[in-house]
């Protein structure tokens, strides 16, 4: 394409815009409603996966040996723990270690004169991937010497099963929203066809070529998608930081560490851009093509 047919086909564009203001507005809102949606779900499962994240890299359970193995057989075991492909690391600590440590998160004058023979042996172990941890677990309590596993099973369980539902209602989310933007935007470049249908018809009989009338629409709807996409994003961001403050003064979500929108904000405007182009571009091509079969 030529720059002055560029010059042209982009100042079509932006006069059908104007000239059809309520329904470019109208798809202009859809398009934010849309992304908004969209972006929040997204962030959502972002900032799961990231408590997921942390939550593999400092979640450890507890696998207690059994009173009756020596020290040395109670060392033993560590070989046959890190034979378990999930486990990353394994630290045994003894039962005067545990005490120390007890002793220190504690009242002092209430758990110094116990004897450390009251505590087990135990090893601290760390999973690759949280999702396997039941199976993990499992597969430790099964090995001879191990007394008993202490393990908090519900809390990886509950940041999966969030992570999944969020995944899953963004995908749905996504489909249903971007029909609905293609249909918005197709509507409204499908009333500026109509209305220059006669038009369209000359230019096809003076010889112009269905992407020559085709580009207008399209720079259109492209314009409309990214001005959507923009305003979209900077709303996005203020919602986001609005809820990142509000969460991080509530004192009972204090352990909830929420991925500033800084670190996502390159990807998020990314990922909005596209949509937009895509959504724009697409909704114009589906609404002027029968309108060229003249």
């Amino acid at each position: 394409m030529k720059g002055n047919q560029m010059g042209y086909h982009l100042r079509e564009g932006f006069r059908s815009i104007f000239s059809h203001g309520l329904m470019s507005f109208a798809a202009v809102c859809t398009i934010i409603g849309c992304l908004l949606i969209m972006g929040s779900f997204s962030l959502v499962a972002v900032n799961v996966d990231n408590m997921l994240a942390r939550l593999e890299a400092d979640n450890e359970f507890l696998a207690f040996i059994d009173d009756e193995l020596t020290l040395d057989d109670a060392q033993a075991i560590e070989q046959k723990l890190k034979q378990i492909e999930n486990i990353s690391e394994v630290v045994f600590v003894t039962r005067e270690e545990a005490m120390d440590s007890f002793v220190e998160d504690k009242e002092q004058s209430l758990f110094k004169d116990l004897p450390s023979e009251v505590l087990r042996h135990r090893y601290q172990v760390k999973v690759v991937d949280i999702e396997l941890m039941s199976d993990t677990v499992q597969e430790v309590e099964n090995i001879t010497g191990i007394a008993k596993v202490r393990a908090d099973l519900e809390i990886a369980e509950g940041f999966i099963f969030v992570r999944n539902i969020a995944m899953v209602l963004a995908i749905i989310l996504i489909v249903m929203l971007v029909v609905i933007s293609l249909f918005i935007i197709a509507n409204t470049v499908r009333i500026a066809t109509f209305t220059r249908r006669e038009e369209i018809a000359i230019m096809k009989m003076c010889g112009a070529t269905d992407w020559f009338i085709r580009w207008p629409f399209v720079f259109e709807g492209v314009i409309i998608g990214l001005f959507g996409a923009i305003l979209a994003f900077f709303m996005q961001w203020g919602i986001y930081e609005v809820l990142h403050t509000a969460i991080t003064n509530v004192a009972n979500l204090s352990f909830v560490e929420i991925v500033p929108f800084i670190n996502v904000a390159q990807s998020v405007l990314l990922y909005f851009l596209v949509l937009g182009f895509v959504i724009g571009a697409s909704g114009s091509g589906l609404a002027i093509r029968k309108f060229l079969r003249v």
